[in-house]
């Protein structure tokens, strides 16, 4: 795997796109985490809500989270026996990507407010 990076911030991303993409392509950056969403689906934390709550993607795609709540911290995660994720506190403003890298239908969840919940079907 060759990556080639003009911003370190966005190596985490780069990382995940780049497992997306089959960990075989070469990767070069000159934009941002914000261009990179553009290819995602956007998923909003606000008002104690996944918004939407249902989406679907490929194998190996990506969603990102935004923390859209102006004073609510969130923390998302997925707890299955094939497949974990954690993105620890996000505090308002934050942006998640989760990568998915198995075919399924998968609950996203905050450990802050249980009554949040989001599906989202690999396919």
């Amino acid at each position: 795997m060759r990556f080639t990076i003009r911003r370190e911030r966005n190596t985490l991303a780069l990382a995940a796109l780049a497992f997306a993409l089959g960990g075989t392509a070469a990767v070069v950056v000159s934009g941002s985490i914000a261009a990179m969403a553009q290819t995602m689906p956007m998923i909003s934390q606000k008002g104690r809500e996944f918004r939407p709550g249902d989406v679907s993607i490929a194998k190996g795609g990506s969603i990102m989270i935004v923390n859209d709540d102006g004073d609510l911290r969130h923390h998302a995660y997925i707890d299955t026996d094939n497949f974990k994720f954690d993105s620890g506190d996000q505090e308002p403003g934050s942006k998640t990507v989760i990568t998915f890298p198995l075919a399924g239908d998968f609950d996203v969840l905050c450990a802050i407010h249980p009554k949040m919940h989001l599906t989202v079907h690999v396919k």
